[in-house]
């Protein structure tokens, strides 16, 4: 996404360059810092604590995590297509191809799992691993 908006920039220069080139890569700038800014603060993040697993505004207790598994390329792509249960909490970012699917073992909750993009799967499945059993 950050490529894409980098493409704000020639457009720009291009349409200001017979005006006043210098102007037109200030103002060129400007805007990529106006859309770029946003996006990384509004840019979700996953958290594994001793005790909860956070995946942006979402949480839950590591005591209703039941087994984790990542997924990547046609796995990830069946996990997020025909496999997906309608029942599940999804938190998908098309631009990240790998997932992780978290299963939910609180029988209050009707949610049987959560399954959401990460950069890092293998990272964050040792890591709610190893949370779960310390």
């Amino acid at each position: 996404m950050y490529l894409i908006a980098a493409f704000m920039i020639p457009t720009i220069i291009l349409v200001m360059a017979p005006i006043n080139l210098i102007l037109g890569i200030i103002i060129s700038i400007v805007v990529y810092l106006l859309i770029v800014i946003p996006m990384f603060a509004t840019s979700p993040t996953i958290t594994v604590t001793s005790d909860e697993l956070r995946v942006g505004k979402a949480h839950i207790d590591l005591a209703y995590v039941g087994s984790v598994s990542a997924y990547s390329g046609n796995y990830a792509v069946a996990a997020r297509g025909p496999e997906l249960d309608a029942r599940a909490w999804i938190f998908l970012r098309g631009w990240v191809n790998p997932v992780v699917k978290v299963e939910i073992t609180d029988p209050q909750d009707p949610t049987p799992y959560w399954l959401f993009s990460s950069r890092r799967p293998e990272e964050l499945v040792a890591a709610l691993r190893s949370s779960r059993k310390g």
